[in-house]
């Protein structure tokens, strides 16, 4: 459980670096994830089998973008363990229901979904 919370921690920081850490006020702070259109922000854990990863390409990726564009979802970023078979992305979208619906259009498996709307910035 400890490993997990980490991993989550350090994906929920490095969300926040990415989405705009070059903005981030001086000292530290808390900001919505929510914005003026509605989106939210998740994290999505999700399990695969060995190799499942391996043959992710830029067209596969594509298509999975093309098809969460259908639901209003778009997808930021993943982390993966060295083994690849388990990851923790980074999703912007409407609802869960949302992401649920992307999900099962690319035929991806959830483990569990959590939304993040607060970031955290160490400055």
């Amino acid at each position: 459980m400890k490993t997990r919370l980490t991993i989550l921690g350090a994906v929920l920081l490095l969300s926040a670096a990415a989405a705009g850490a070059q903005d981030a006020p001086s000292t530290p702070s808390a900001t919505s994830a929510t914005n003026a259109s509605g989106t939210h922000r998740f994290v999505v854990e999700r399990t695969f089998s060995p190799g499942a990863l391996d043959g992710l390409d830029s067209a596969v990726k594509a298509k999975v973008n093309a098809n969460n564009n259908k639901f209003g979802v778009h997808w930021l970023m993943s982390y993966a363990n060295a083994a690849k078979t388990k990851t923790y992305c980074i999703y912007e979208g409407p609802s869960e229901a949302a992401i649920r619906k992307a999900a099962a259009s690319n035929s991806l498996p959830i483990d569990s979904i959590t939304e993040v709307p607060v970031t955290l910035m160490p400055k």
